[in-house]
Parts: C-alpha cells; sequence; structure tokens
C-alpha cells in the first residue's frame, strides 16, 4: 500500500487510485472484469446523464439494487457531483421505504422493475404521486453498462464549478431505530474515507487483493469495508449480486480470492459447502469475521482449513462508517475468541459507567468512540441526543470491557437490539408492524440463540379476548411489511404478559423463559 498523504475525497481516491493502476482489475461482475479506467469513465458517464437530468449537490439519490456495477457507479457519480446516495435495501418492503423516501428528501430513485415478487414499477410510480421530492425513477437492467459504455466518449466531463469537501455527506445509511422508526446515519467524504484508510493500513491490502464481496452494498459492511477499502488499495471486488454459498465458491474458482469476508453465518455455510474441495484458495491470506466474535467451532474449522491464514474479527457500525475495532495481527486463540479487537489507528476509545466514569482495567462498561469514521450525528427526523455528545464521542450503546492487553471484549447490548445472520434487528420495530396486526392486544419482542443465524426473533403476543390470531397469517403480515430478516421466526402466543407496576412489560423475565 502506498504511504503519501491521504484523499480527502473519494472522488480524490478514485482519481489516484486511476492514476497509478489504469489497467489493473477493479470490479468483476458476471464473470466480466472492468478495469479501473473503464470504471473511471463509466461513473463519468453516469454523472453526466444525472446531471443532466437536473441533479445537484446534495441531491439525495436512493438505491434499491442488489451488488453490482450499477450501484458502484452510482456511488461513484454521486461522489463527482456531490450528490448524495441513500442505500436502501431490497429487503424493505413499503412501510420502510415510505419513511426513508420521505426522511431522506429523496429525488431520484435507480431500482429493478421486479425483485423477489415486490413490484418496483406499482409501488414507486404510486410513490412519486404521493411524494413530491422524489422526481425520477431510473430502471435498472442488464442494458445500464453497455448502454454507459456507448456514451463513454460523448459530452464533456462533469464540471460542478466547485470541489466537493470532505465535510460533504456523501451517503445515508438507515440503522433500525430503538423508537421503532430507523435513524439515517450522514456518513461524509471524511468519515467514510476515515474508517476505510484505517481499515486498508491495518490489513496491509495491495493491488494484488481480491475478494468476493457479497456484504451488501446499503451496510458499511459492503460500501465501506469492502469497496471504498479495496478502491485505495487498488483491489479487486468481484461483485456477488446476494450471498449463496455456492456463488460465491465458484466464483473463488475462477477467480482465487486474497481475502474472504462475511458475517459468521456466511462464513459458516462457505465452510460447510461441498465445492469447497473443490477450490483452490492457495491465495487466500486473510479472513475477516464481522458482526460478532468468531466463534469456537468456526475458527477450528478455518484454522484445519487454513493453517497459514490470518483471521480477524472487525467490530462497526453504521455510526462509525465502517470497521472501528479489528483483531491484531498474530493474536492468539483467546484474543480471537474473547475479544473483537483494539481501536484502529486514529480511532479513540472509553468505556464509561453509568455513573459518567471512566471505567478502569477489566470493568464493564458502555463503549464510546471519537475519531477515524465517527460521523457527527444523524440526518433525518429520527435523531437520539443520547447517541453522540458535544465532545465528538459516539455512544454505541454496547457495553464490554477492555483487558489487560487493550483488547476490547464485546459484552452484550444496553438496547434491545439483536443480530440475525449479520443483520441488526430491533425488536421494537417489528413490534410496531406487530401491533397493527388487527386483534394483537399486546407484543413483546426478544433476541434467542440460533445455531446457524446467531440469534433469532421470539415474539410473545397477546391477543385480544374476541380474536383469533394465526402465527403463520400474522408472520405472513410482517413479510409484507418488514425486510425479512426482521420477519419474526418464532411467535408464541400468551394469555398475559409479565408487567411491572407501571404497566411496562418485563423483557427480562421473558428472556429468563428461554434461557
Amino acid at each position: 500500500m502506498h504511504t503519501d498523504s491521504p484523499v480527502q475525497t473519494v472522488a480524490q481516491a478514485l482519481a489516484r487510485t486511476v492514476a497509478r493502476f489504469p489497467q489493473r482489475p477493479a470490479y468483476i461482475e458476471q464473470g466480466q472484469s472492468h478495469d479501473w479506467q473503464q470504471i473511471d469513465a463509466l461513473a463519468e458517464a453516469w454523472a453526466r446523464r444525472l446531471s443532466a437530468m437536473g441533479l445537484r449537490r446534495g441531491d439525495r439519490i436512493g438505491v434499491i439494487l442488489p451488488n453490482g456495477l450499477p450501484w458502484i457507479l452510482s456511488y461513484l457519480a454521486a461522489a463527482r457531483m456531490g450528490a448524495v446516495i441513500v442505500g436502501l435495501s431490497l429487503r424493505y418492503r413499503d412501510t420502510e421505504l415510505d419513511f426513508m423516501l420521505a426522511d431522506s428528501r429523496i429525488k431520484a430513485v435507480l431500482a429493478p422493475r421486479e425483485f423477489a415478487g415486490f413490484d418496483y414499477v406499482d409501488y414507486l410510480e404510486r410513490a412519486c404521486r404521493r411524494f413530491p421530492t422524489l422526481e425520477h425513477l431510473f430502471w435498472v437492467d442488464q442494458q445500464f453498462v453497455p448502454e454507459l459504455q456507448s456514451a463513454t466518449s460523448a459530452g464533456e466531463a462533469v464540471s460542478p464549478g466547485w470541489e466537493p469537501q470532505p465535510e460533504d455527506l456523501l451517503l445515508i445509511i438507515y440503522t433500525s431505530g430503538t423508537t421503532g422508526r430507523p435513524k439515517a446515519a450522514g456518513l461524509s467524504h471524511r468519515s467514510q474515507l476515515g474508517s476505510a484508510q484505517a481499515q486498508c493500513a491495518h490489513v496491509r491490502a495491495t493491488a494484488d487483493d481480491l475478494v468476493q464481496l457479497a456484504m451488501p452494498l446499503n451496510h458499511v459492511g459492503g460500501i465501506t469495508c469492502g469497496v471504498l477499502t479495496m478502491l485505495l488499495a487498488g483491489g479487486c471486488c468481484e461483485l456477488v449480486p446476494m450471498f449463496s454459498p455456492e456463488a460465491v465458491l465458484k466464483m473463488a474458482q475462477q477467480h482465487s480470492p486474497t481475502w474472504m469476508v462475511g458475517v459468521p453465518t456466511m462464513l459458516t455455510l462457505l465452510l460447510m459447502h461441498p465445492l469447497l474441495e473443490q477450490t483452490d484458495l492457495s491465495r487466500l491470506r486473510l479472513i475477516v469475521v464481522g458482526g460478532s466474535n468468531v466463534e469456537p467451532a468456526l475458527l477450528n474449522r478455518v484454522q484445519q482449513l487454513f493453517p497459514g491464514v490470518a483471521i480477524m474479527n472487525l467490530y462497526g457500525l453504521s455510526e462509525t462508517s465502517g470497521a472501528i475495532v479489528m483483531t491484531p495481527w498474530q493474536a492468539s486463540q483467546q484474543a480471537l475468541l474473547h475479544s473483537i479487537g483494539k481501536p484502529l489507528e486514529g480511532a479513540e476509545l472509553r468505556v464509561v459507567k453509568a455513573d459518567g466514569r471512566d471505567a478502569v482495567q477489566g470493568e464493564v462498561g458502555e463503549l464510546w468512540f471519537r475519531g477515524a469514521g465517527v460521523i457527527p450525528g444523524y440526518v433525518g427526523q429520527q435523531q437520539d441526543s443520547s447517541a453522540f455528545d458535544d465532545q465528538g464521542w459516539m455512544h454505541s450503546g454496547d457495553l464490554g470491557l477492555v483487558d489487560g492487553e487493550g483488547l476490547v471484549h464485546l459484552m452484550g447490548r444496553q438496547k434491545d437490539m439483536f443480530i440475525q445472520g449479520g443483520f441488526n434487528v430491533y425488536p421494537s420495530e417489528v413490534e410496531g408492524v406487530i401491533a397493527d396486526y388487527p386483534g394483537v392486544l399486546m407484543v413483546a419482542g426478544i433476541g434467542v440463540p440460533d445455531p446457524v443465524l446467531g440469534e433469532v426473533g421470539r415474539y410473545f403476543v397477546v391477543p385480544r379476548p374476541d380474536a383469533q390470531i394465526n402465527e403463520a397469517a400474522l408472520q405472513d403480515y410482517c413479510r409484507q411489511h418488514l425486510a425479512d430478516y426482521k420477519v419474526p421466526r418464532q411467535i408464541l402466543l400468551r394469555q398475559n404478559l409479565p408487567l411491572t407496576p407501571a404497566g411496562k412489560i418485563q423483557k427480562a423475565l421473558l428472556r429468563q423463559e428461554g434461557a
């Protein structure tokens, strides 16, 4: 990796990489390789087209697409123009999309006409009539890239008349809210580069690196830890539209990776698949486990299969723009199993007790972060004054401690959020949908252990006395209004729920039932 002065914007980062590695592969999509010079020209052509449509600095562009070049090119075009990408998951449904379209004042949307049974044409055309800020719809199909390729020689470069600034907003990622509404994390050029530059240096990324990237691009695990980190190094991402172990391993047979990246569920499924034995992974040098500590069974399996490969845990949040804690090189077995690592270069950490004092070594408190990729705050209607303070500290809501070696141990979450298959789920958001179902009197959700997904949602539902509620029908209702990873895996009908004297549901007692 080159060690000259850091770039200040993503547009500058792309220009530097193109100058260094013009003919090196940048992205592989459906077996076709595109070098950095080609990507730069395609991004420029797309920026010209967006500018011709009237999109300007600060305008919000919603992207509802699988991992692929249209997503990447929209991100890079926005970085040139000063526009802001709003990452929207293909798993979102009408309730979530309605809120985000209004909250971010989205002016244009890129989407497929249909995906997984959801009719985006019908939904978004109706949305245009309901949301006055939404003016442009772009339907993305297999002709998107060929059409841009034919336009790369036409016209002049985009000249917005100003240079994007480091503090300019570049990306909005919605993080599930404890109040039932998602919060809009506003990632600037500076914050996103702060995280990616720190990760790039830590993992010693180079232009020779290649990764099959299955982490979704509307998540910091995909766009910062994957795309931007590799862009800084000049490495190559093979884009996996939707994760499946068979698809990833077939790609790896054609393009041998140097990294393997994913949440524990992804890696477990990859290592269990029969194609693994037929795949040459001799170039593999690093396995990054995101979302939670590597589990003992997974660690043992990885070490048996790849004895010379480094393994690292990665901890990051939307509010930190990407990675902020990672396992050091040559970490011990105990460090891998029981800690998430150490703060990356440029990041500061405090462990703070409930009374506001700093925890001492080995004492549990809330993890607070500052520097590196930490954002200044949320940019939508859903604010959380407890998440950021006036000294720049981000209060993560996660509990942890720092041991004698400076390693951070994640001890749990102050709030109810659980992680299912690498995705954060806040029960309050799901509870709000279930409560709208006819006949529901009360509902409470918790996360419970699951051998494959890590945790899944268990929801206790009390029907009204005269109501007949069917668990399967209630799950179908949730599936219509929520991303699939938020849909309850377990619904238990109850006659009552344990309450405090003040009338609040005692979730601690519900957790004890599942212990």
